[in-house]
């Protein structure tokens, strides 16, 4: 690994990165959104004029926040490039938050602008006097088919096309590569959630880095992925609207995944040669009747990331589509990716090696190396770490050690190859009589059972041993728990075997599709 990755002289900003874009590919498809599909130019025009009108009439300047809290729709890409060629800040934000959440990320950001679906208004009202927000901008799901205005009143996305027709976009002000440019707030698992400040140099270092790692595989303006994983959530942010929009590559929004016949309508017309998704999208979309009978002769590539692959889902999805499953791992504040799988070279059951001019340690609880082949904490220093937690200078000590590596909160060790195998998150860790346990070991265990669907395993305060292992399944068929708990002897020691386990009908999780192991404690 040599000291600096070298991001071309005439690149300053993403804003620069995307126009390149525009140019590159022109009249190609770009997205494609509830039947609808635009092109490069048109996103190109679009954002032009929607930047345009921020900095006109939004009672906006360079430098400002501007929060985006919109789903899958093409009004999300529109929006994003149109306020970083404005020069301003994006604030990505779930469009399912509570208005608590919402006052915190809004307030906490010092946001100015916030572009919504029209139907979360009330959400917002409730909660507008505690932040500094000005301009409101809505829009409808459907806004960009039936052109159909909105009636609150307030500034309507589709009226700021015909707004902004005469107006340019003015000369971006002098933008540096280490300024920020996106504040990705985590998801507030360890605490109360934080913004993290990432620049213009870590998301297009970060592009830079998992296209050395995509190889050539991807033929520029040729490939179709589809996007299933919100475009606010930083893996779909910077591999599908950053990365492989550098491609060219055509991108299918899905703007409910959870709808899966709607899903599998959705992608049925597209020859999609690549698919960004994770562990529970591929098991429900394998579960689907329709799914299997799709063409995929031209998929060669399926991105997993933000939570842990289990080895049932991987080997399902292999099965189904006849593509193999490439895992990586990454953070909100890693801009995200650190490591992932070579495409065609995949090491199942890793996240694959460390990307270029990313270097992973593996930490002690005093923050030293330990050897290769023994388990640590993950630690990362690259140029897609992220400037810091915005304005929590000491939150943002608490991660970095003393020469310079970001604390990741995730157990991992270094395999003989080089890869990194993921072990758990510090905190979900349970300790036995003793002896570390991780859920994900126990969980991957669980899911190969042939009538069980999805585990989450969690620790409980037990008088006799600390704690004890105790795990909820959704099932396919009904299930003998003696039965269940015989197949995990066949595979785990004694200390890892439940102690309790629950069926349930649904696992809790989070709109990315995260199971909530805390929302079972």
């Amino acid at each position: 690994m040599t000291e600096q990755l070298v991001i071309p002289s005439h690149i300053n900003s993403l804003a620069d990165y995307i126009e390149e874009t525009f140019k590159k590919f022109d009249n190609k498809p770009a997205y494609n959104a509830l039947g609808q599909t635009l092109s490069f130019a048109e996103i190109d025009s679009m954002s032009a004029q929607f930047g345009a009108w921020l900095l006109a009439n939004g009672n906006l300047v360079p430098g400002d926040r501007i929060a985006i809290q919109l789903p899958n729709l093409l009004q999300n890409p529109i929006a994003v490039y149109g306020a970083l060629r404005a020069g301003l800040v994006i604030v990505n934000t779930n469009p399912m938050y509570t208005p608590t959440e919402m006052a915190h990320q809004f307030s906490d950001s010092g946001a100015k602008a916030l572009v919504i679906l029209e139907d979360f208004l009330p959400k917002f009202e409730e909660i507008k006097d505690k932040t500094q927000i000005q301009t409101v901008i809505v829009t409808g799901a459907a806004q960009m088919l039936n052109k159909t205005k909105s009636a609150s009143g307030l500034p309507c996305f589709i009226q700021i096309f015909e707004e902004a027709k005469d107006l340019t976009l003015p000369a971006r002000p002098d933008i540096s590569l280490d300024d920020g440019c996106i504040l990705q707030y985590t998801g507030g698992t360890t605490g109360i959630s934080k913004g993290a400040e990432l620049t213009h140099r870590n998301v297009l270092a970060n592009s830079i880095q998992t296209l050395e790692r995509l190889g050539k595989r991807f033929d520029d303006g040729k490939e179709i992925i589809v996007c299933p994983l919100p475009l606010y959530h930083i893996y779909a942010f910077t591999v599908c609207m950053m990365t492989l929009f550098a491609k060219g590559a055509l991108c299918v929004l899905i703007p409910n995944p959870r709808d899966m016949d709607a899903f599998v309508q959705q992608i049925k017309p597209h020859q999609f040669s690549a698919f960004a998704g994770l562990n529970t999208l591929f098991m429900g979309l394998c579960a689907h009747p329709e799914f299997p009978l799709l063409d995929f002769s031209k998929l060669k590539l399926t991105m997993s990331g933000g939570t842990a692959l289990t080895s049932s889902a991987a080997d399902l999805w292999k099965e189904t589509t006849g593509c193999a499953v490439t895992e990586g791992y990454g953070l909100s504040e890693t801009a995200p990716v650190l490591s992932f799988n070579e495409p065609g070279d995949e090491q199942i059951g890793t996240v694959g090696l460390p990307l270029i001019y990313t270097d992973i340690q593996m930490l002690d609880e005093n923050d030293q190396a330990v050897a290769d082949g023994k388990e640590g904490q993950i630690a990362a220093k690259g140029p897609q770490v992220m400037k810091g937690y915005w304005q929590r200078p000491e939150e943002t000590a608490k991660v970095m050690t003393k020469n310079g590596y970001f604390k990741t909160g995730d157990i991992g060790v270094r395999l003989p190859n080089g890869c990194i195998k993921i072990v758990d998150r510090l905190k979900d860790m349970i300790i036995v009589s003793g002896f570390n346990v991780y859920p994900n070991e126990i969980e991957d265990a669980l899911t190969k059972h042939p009538d069980i669907l999805e585990a989450a395993v969690i620790g409980k305060p037990d008088e006799r041993t600390g704690e004890r292992v105790c795990a909820f399944v959704t099932v396919k068929n009904d299930i003998d728990k003696e039965e269940v708990l015989n197949h995990c002897r066949v595979l785990l020691t004694a200390y890892k075997i439940p102690k309790e386990l629950h069926v349930i009908d649904e696992l809790p999780k989070s709109t990315v599709g995260k199971i909530l192991r805390r929302e079972l404690r």
